[in-house]
């Protein structure tokens, strides 16, 4: 719920829209509620060429909505509601297969607040195969996450990404106290977690990129932001498309700015493909 109006939003949405426009195949899998949130998602989705085929339905509780305030310089609040459809994800068959056939998942902290959606998202994790790059993006929301949550989903995580604000909090939840130290903080985060790529955003001021090997900063682009909503998720579509494909750090840190960007210079997370078409639009961000 945006100043300006409704808004499909949600970081499965976000991510799989993006991943669309990149030209790789996005699913959403979520819950949302049999009210008329949910048949208005439904239809946005379909207008937008989602996949509405893992998307369960949910008698009992409501379509999740969060009420989001943006302040001049266009960062969000958000006020997230509980008790709402995707806090009662149900493990599946038809879940499982997907896990099993996807190259890719990305994950958060939010959607485990619920002890019934974090069982069905480690479920998921859990039958994915071992080549699936698995995203573990930390979104550290009002007071829903533990260290538990934190510490097993980083385990089962390929990639760990997360924003500048949430380091400090991380680090101090892991006893980091150095974190400032990127070499340090880069081996023991990776070593300790047998991760292959760490990611901290760093909003306008662009990412840092942290892998087994070595290290990529990119200083980021500026751009008129119209709101930051899905701009991290964005990110993270373009991160894991340069990944799988294995290009280098630098490749992956800077198309992954530029994708992110765009988004941020647009109202919205899910933002219509530009006339121009995605790449003229994506070349003119400098």
């Amino acid at each position: 719920m945006l100043p300006g109006g409704k808004q499909l939003g949600g970081a499965p949405a976000n991510f799989a829209y993006i991943t669309n426009l990149l030209g790789d195949r996005g699913i959403p899998a979520s819950r949302i509620g049999n009210d008329q949130l949910g048949e208005e998602a439904r239809d946005r989705m379909a207008q937008l060429g989602l996949s509405r085929t893992f998307v369960q339905n949910d008698s009992e509780h409501p379509t999740g909505s969060v009420e989001v305030e943006i302040d001049r310089a266009g960062q969000p609040t958000f006020k997230i509601l509980q008790s709402v459809a995707w806090d009662f994800l149900e493990w599946s068959g038809a879940w499982q297969r997907l896990a099993a056939s996807a190259d890719a998942v990305c994950f958060g902290s939010l959607a485990q607040r619920s002890p019934k959606s974090r069982m069905t998202i480690q479920n998921f994790l859990s039958a994915t195969q071992a080549q699936t790059v698995r995203i573990f993006d930390v979104n550290l929301r009002q007071d829903f996450y533990t260290r538990e949550i934190l510490q097993e989903s980083m385990q089962l995580a390929t990639v760990l990404k997360l924003n500048h604000d949430e380091l400090p909090r991380i680090a101090r939840l892991f006893g980091l106290e150095n974190y400032s130290d990127l070499e340090a903080g880069r081996r023991r985060l990776i070593g300790a977690h047998g991760l292959k790529l760490v990611c901290v955003t760093r909003g306008s001021h662009g990412s840092l990129l942290m892998s087994q090997k070595g290290s990529h900063e990119h200083g980021g682009f500026r751009v008129k932001i119209a709101d930051t909503v899905g701009a991290g998720d964005a990110f993270t579509a373009a991160l894991v498309h340069g990944y799988m494909r294995g290009h280098s750090l630098a490749e992956v840190n800077e198309r992954a700015n530029r994708v992110g960007a765009w988004v941020a210079s647009q109202s919205g997370g899910m933002p219509p493909c530009p006339r121009e078409g995605l790449e003229k639009a994506l070349a003119q961000i400098a």
